[in-house]
């Protein structure tokens, strides 16, 4: 692989695109903090949708257009026919439409702090600037590069836009990179699984004391979250873990609730697990589904599937020669619920990569060290042409091997 790497890297338009980076840094900055200056709620990325695609016409990207639920895609034509390299980067974030999106820089630090800077704003502005780049150093990918911004990769988003895009796009795709502005120096190629469940119990309700004989609807959920905690033990192995991340219902203080939901989230490194903790919890649900005057419902609202790319893949193994070569240090393999988890899902060899080291992500506070991003990008560049390159054995490799 360090041979393929160099072999690419002495090509002089491949050169100029690796030198250029530094003295584009601040060009990668301002597009990033343009576009999360822009709100993003799931849901609602319309918005930020417009200026990406506003951005891939004004490259030059062939095929610009947006799918019905929101997605942009652009397409960089390759020299050879057969699948293509999708390169994707999710448009939404965790904060609400209200939140305050100022920026605020750190000179001491070099370091850039905003609410979804990293998370998602620079993976987006590094994957416009990479087309941009290739379309004006004249490079030609050896197979064509899908670029896609997707919706709902956050929370309740249920990866839906990853979705839409490998339906859509079908057996068009043949190695995709999925793009994170935090986590330089991770290669995420396992596909953290996810279930998400939420529980609701309806009664009539009624006056705390007129109708204190009628049934709550949040005692009762509370007893089921409370046999749920007790007897749903998530395992260690393969690790695993159960939350109850959000508990509403009810009118005021002095009414019997006639509505309450809950909201769980069930994580798992392993399938079998995950459908094992899953069937624990509906069997203690099942226990309370026959209250008198109350219903109980139980209804999946989340699944991200688990699925992995052996640690021997020869993407896995080029995303860490690259690292290599830029003196990152030893690439860390990590597991994690991102756009990834789709393709992986549908045995499209997958990783995940950042374009910078930060930290603080889903919170206000979250920031993103500038001084790493040519290295970043040097990645992403040299990983998108050597998948370009390999495409053909790279996503046939499992069968052949």
């Amino acid at each position: 692989m360090s041979q393929q790497i160099q072999t690419l890297s002495s090509q002089p338009e491949i050169q100029r695109l690796l030198a250029n980076w530094p003295t584009l840094r601040e060009s990668i900055l301002e597009e990033a903090c343009q576009l999360q200056s822009i709100p993003a709620p799931t849901f609602h990325e319309q918005a930020r949708a417009e200026a990406v695609a506003v951005r891939f016409r004004e490259i030059g990207l062939e095929e610009v257009h947006s799918d019905e639920i929101g997605n942009v895609y652009a397409r960089t034509p390759g020299r050879m026919i057969g699948p293509s390299v999708m390169v994707s980067a999710h448009l939404d974030t965790v904060f609400p439409h209200e939140t305050d999106l100022a920026l605020h820089e750190k000179p001491e630090a070099n370091r850039w702090v905003g609410p979804g800077l990293g998370d998602n704003a620079l993976g987006l502005a590094a994957m416009i600037q990479l087309a941009e780049a290739l379309k004006r150093e004249g490079v030609q990918p050896a197979s064509s590069i899908e670029w896609v911004a997707t919706v709902g990769e956050e929370g309740m988003g249920n990866l839906r836009g990853i979705r839409a895009a490998c339906e859509r796009l079908e057996d068009q795709v043949g190695i995709t990179i999925i793009l994170e502005g935090i986590g330089l120096g991770r290669i995420y190629h396992s596909g953290l699984g996810v279930r998400r469940l939420q529980i609701a119990v309806h009664g009539a309700g009624g006056h705390s004391w007129l109708n204190a004989d009628r049934p709550s609807a949040i005692h009762h959920l509370v007893q089921i979250a409370s046999g749920i905690v007790q007897e749903v033990i998530p395992p260690q192995n393969p690790r695993s873990s159960l939350n109850i991340g959000v508990i509403s219902g009810g009118t005021s203080v002095n009414t019997r609730a006639a509505e309450a939901t809950c909201l769980i989230d069930l994580r798992s490194l392993h399938a079998d697990a995950l459908a094992s903790m899953e069937r624990s919890l509906r069997q203690v649900v099942s226990r309370f589904q026959n209250a008198p005057h109350l219903s109980v419902e139980t209804e999946v609202v989340g699944d991200r599937p688990s699925a992995a790319l052996p640690s021997h893949h020869p993407l896995i193994q080029a995303a860490s020669a690259v690292l290599e070569s830029l003196k990152v240090g030893s690439a860390s393999r990590e597991v994690g619920s991102t756009d990834a988890n789709i393709p992986l899902s549908l045995g499209i060899p997958s990783v995940c990569i950042g374009i910078t080291t930060g930290g603080g992500a889903h919170t206000t506070q979250e920031y993103i060290d500038c001084d790493p991003i040519p290295t970043g990008m040097r990645q992403l560049t040299l990983l998108t042409l050597l998948a370009a390159e390999n495409i053909a054995t790279w996503h046939f490799w499992e069968a052949s091997s």
